[in-house]
């Protein structure tokens, strides 16, 4: 699962982070609010994927949010595992 301690606050204050796991794609980014965390299936990067695919949560932009944003999106990866898995393996015929 996603490893809390490979994403650091401080380059999500300057630069988006962006990931995956298994199908899943995650992009955590400095907001208005704090920290906007963003999870999506694959094949696509966030510009390219539609919004109707997306799922976003609010976190404030500090270590235990940026622990309860990896615990929602390892949660939602579980939850959803069909999705991703689905995901993973059509990611690469896709036209």
């Amino acid at each position: 699962m996603i490893d809390p301690n490979t994403i650091s606050v401080n380059f999500i204050k300057k630069e988006p982070f962006t990931g995956g796991y298994r199908g899943m794609r995650y992009q955590l980014v400095k907001s208005s609010e704090g920290m906007e965390v963003t999870i999506w299936p694959e094949p696509y990067n966030y510009l390219h994927t539609p919004k109707e695919k997306k799922q976003m949560k609010q976190f404030p932009l500090t270590v235990e949010g940026r622990d309860e944003a990896v615990a929602w999106m390892n949660e939602q990866y579980e939850e959803q595992k069909e999705v991703w898995d689905l995901a993973l393996n059509t990611a690469w015929t896709v036209q």
